[in-house]
């Protein structure tokens, strides 16, 4: 489920009331958690986040965070702890052992096969289908993935332990994983009294037979038909256990030693795209006469633009953290840039070794992204956004539906403004009610008395002026506006478009957050927004529903950053000005010395 990346619908802090809803849940789903081991979950006072996310298929979860860990995930009203808590309660759930080279399969998305389970000599643990369970490794107690039985225990032995046995939901390695403090499994061994049955038949372990065996269920758990996607990582390594068997259970599969994203971290995927960007920069952006140039600048202008598609560039999720170390190890290991801080507190890039055979034998690749590209649902890049194009449009209401007739214009249908006047003005010609004397007025008759002249007026006006009866009738009609999208048919709604509202407000410790709000009308995604907005500033982003309206979303986003807002929505997305609210309210910097 979280083999790929998600998508954060919103982060809050849980209210009182859920908070003690929670805990009871808790303790009807876990009955073997004491209270005092409740109330540490979810403390009263430390602060306890909801986050509600979308994964990759769609599905909707809802993730409890506590200390910057997911502690537990919701799917489908049913809870399932983390790897994270069940290093600290690994008799939680129950539980089912396997080879450590099968961790491999479960990060790529594969389920538990029955074939590669390893049955102690006390028998599988007593579950029904679809309850939750963990899965543990040999010589380790401590869970590496979590999902939800496929067939009961029963069943699990009159199949010959034959086919699937746990549906994965969760594993170590992967992106939920991530969202947490990436700690590394705790080493919590077995108890060596404990035989070993596997298929049912108790034997003591040799290491020939060992080899033997782990080839075997590797091989069934490949042949299952189970997908592993380009996301899974090895990770075998920082577990820490095991080392000799997951060597030799990796020459036995020669296709996932030609991947060699395979055997990274994510971590160390973001480095490689890290550096892949850097050098692209270097080559094909940057000049010598741009020398020196804003390190900020750098990776705003020209390593974001050279990000391929399909793929973000995060410097957080690396293992520099910061732009200003990964550039000093590019100063320092690679020789290829110098660095020095001409103003104090500010960086810039005053050298470049265009020599440097680094960077000289890097090829550019072909496809490159744009900087607001993000990945969505199923691995695709974004579609080109093209603005709307919005028209103001009138539509006949019940008092003015007499003087729309001969135009055969009823009731609720709509009109362009030229329409309306040039109907009007047929309407005028063809009753003659133009005045003789001067032109510039026309009489009025009883139709368009009792259309557009209110009942004070009934004996008092005679005539009215041609702006003035063109006012007073769209004045008088329901104002609707007109959305259409490229390739989309055209929406109407009635009253004015909302736009793009832009605020400023201050949140703890006087902290200023920009708001943005109605993308949605626009056809624009908050959550691509937000991404684009996080890349050029460098600030975190928050997306929360917006009260009292269905589907929509706000942006939440740290600091005041209107010049850059109104930059994305202006130049990137090409909104006309006069649909963005709020561009007044930025910040002005100081008078330049």
């Amino acid at each position: 489920m979280f083999t790929k990346p998600f998508r954060v619908k919103s982060n809050t802090v849980i209210k009182g009331s859920d908070r003690r809803k929670l805990k009871a849940e808790l303790c009807a789903a876990f009955p073997s958690l004491s209270a005092e081991e409740l109330s540490e979950l979810i403390p009263n006072k430390e602060e306890l986040n909801v986050v509600k996310i979308y994964a990759h298929k769609g599905e909707a979860v809802t993730v409890y965070v506590l200390h910057k860990s997911p502690l537990f995930f919701e799917v489908e009203k049913q809870l399932y702890p983390t790897v994270y808590l069940l290093w600290r309660y690994p008799s939680l759930l129950p539980v089912f052992r396997t080879w450590s080279p099968v961790l491999q399969k479960l990060i790529g998305g594969a389920d538990l096969m029955l074939p590669g389970v390893v049955v102690p000599s006390c028998g599988l643990p007593d579950v029904k289908t679809g309850d939750c369970c963990a899965v543990t490794l040999v010589k380790n107690r401590a869970p590496v993935a979590v999902g939800k039985a496929a067939v009961s225990s029963s069943e699990m032995y009159s199949l010959g332990m034959k086919g699937r046995g746990v549906c994965v939901l969760h594993t170590y390695m992967d992106f939920l994983w991530a969202f947490g403090d990436k700690s590394g499994p705790p080493s919590l061994p077995e108890d060596d009294s404990e035989g070993q049955e596997v298929n049912g038949e108790k034997y003591e372990v040799s290491e020939e037979e060992e080899e033997e065996e782990l080839k075997k269920c590797v091989e069934e758990q490949q042949s299952s038909g189970e997908a592993v996607t380009d996301e899974a990582c090895c990770g075998l390594e920082e577990l820490g256990i095991a080392e000799q068997e997951e060597n030799k259970c990796e020459g036995s599969n020669e296709k996932e030693q030609e991947n060699g994203d395979d055997l990274k971290t994510p971590q160390e995927i973001m480095d490689a795209l890290l550096f892949q960007c850097f050098l692209h920069a270097l080559k094909s952006k940057v000049k010598k006469s741009e020398l020196p140039l804003l390190t900020s600048t750098f990776l705003r202008h020209h390593m974001f633009s050279c990000c391929p598609s399909g793929k973000q560039l995060d410097i957080k999720k690396s293992s520099y953290k910061k732009l200003s170390k990964f550039l000093q190890v590019m100063q320092q290991q690679h020789n290829l840039v110098q660095v020095k801080e001409l103003t104090k507190g500010v960086e810039s890039i005053v050298e470049v070794d265009w020599k440097n055979p680094e960077l000289r034998s890097f090829s550019v690749p072909d496809e490159t992204g744009v900087e607001a590209a993000t990945v969505q649902e199923g691995g695709e890049g974004e579609v080109a956004y093209h603005p709307p194009e919005i028209i103001s449009l009138y539509s006949v209401t019940a008092r003015l539906e007499p003087l729309f007739l001969d135009a055969k214009k009823r009731k609720g249908m709509t009109m362009h403004p030229a329409e309306v006047r040039s109907i009007v003005t047929e309407y005028v010609k063809k009753n003659e009610l133009v005045d003789e004397n001067n032109k510039n007025y026309v009489t009025i008759n009883p139709t368009l008395c009792d259309c557009l002249l209110d009942k004070s007026e009934y004996q008092e006006v005679e005539s009215l002026k041609w702006d003035d009866l063109f006012s007073r009738t769209l004045g008088r009609m329901q104002e609707c506006y007109q959305v259409i999208f490229p390739g989309q048919d055209p929406i109407i709604k009635k009253g004015h478009i909302e736009p793009i509202d832009i605020s400023v407000a201050s949140r703890g410790s006087n902290k200023k957050v920009t708001l943005m709000k109605n993308l949605e009308v626009y056809g624009l995604d908050p959550a691509t927004v937000g991404t684009a907005l996080q890349h050029r500033v460098q600030a975190s982003t928050v997306l929360q529903p917006v009260a009292g309206a269905k589907d929509k979303v706000l942006v939440q986003i740290q600091g005041n950053q209107i010049h850059q807002v109104g930059n994305l929505l202006l130049d990137h997305y090409q909104i006309p000005r006069k649909y963005i609210q709020g561009l007044d309210k930025a910040s002005k910097g100081g008078k330049k010395k």
